[in-house]
């Protein structure tokens, strides 16, 4: 099986190729075009920033080819955001695999003023939908950083609430998305990337 983690301009790359390894993955890192077309699995990561993020993946063509493979696919974090339609991030126009929006997190004043942004650190997952899921389960949790989230909406595969609820994983047809980072998530992380690389497809 290959499986190919595409590289752009994004800054977690080496951590998730590092992960896939533990768990006994040997993955190629390109952005050659027919690699990607060709592979079995496709990991789309990220963390940067929106608006670059797709000047860079247009000026590559990377963005069409993301949204015309067939094969199971995963972003995570910014990868997420960016298989959404629109990000408040640099007022972003995305990919639109995902009829979400992404929105920015407001802080809230008062009583609630603990929560910070970014959001960072562990949280458990609740309404969890998708077979990436397989094995665990709302008591398991997983790592956040981020400053912006998307919205609920029907291909919501797992909510997570921080200030407010958000999608915490999307999934549409071969398409699957994680705001969390399960190359960051311990043995959480590990049991769903095993899960996307096994995927019945």
């Amino acid at each position: 099986m290959k499986i190919v983690v595409i590289k752009y301009n994004a800054g977690n790359i080496r951590s998730v190729d590092f992960a896939l390894q533990r768990i006994g993955i040997s993955a190629t890192i390109t952005d050659d075009q027919d690699e990607i077309r060709n592979a079995d699995r496709v990991i789309f990561p990220g963390v940067g920033e929106a608006a670059t993020t797709m000047r860079f993946l247009k000026q590559h063509n990377l963005d069409s080819l993301i949204c015309d493979l067939k094969q199971p696919v995963l972003g995570v974090c910014l990868g997420l955001q960016l298989m959404c339609t629109h990000s408040e991030e640099g007022d972003t126009t995305c990919l639109g695999i995902f009829p979400e929006k992404v929105k920015k997190f407001i802080p809230l004043m008062g009583d609630h003023s603990h929560y910070k942004i970014p959001h960072m650190g562990w949280n458990s997952l609740s309404e969890l939908k998708t077979p990436l899921f397989e094995g665990l389960s709302e008591a398991d949790y997983f790592y956040f950083v981020h400053s912006y989230y998307a919205t609920t909406g029907a291909d919501t595969a797992a909510t997570c609430t921080y200030l407010n609820p958000f999608s915490a994983a999307l999934q549409r047809d071969n398409f699957y998305a994680t705001q969390f980072h399960p190359e960051k998530s311990g043995s959480a992380g590990s049991k769903l990337l095993s899960n996307f690389i096994n995927l019945k497809f």
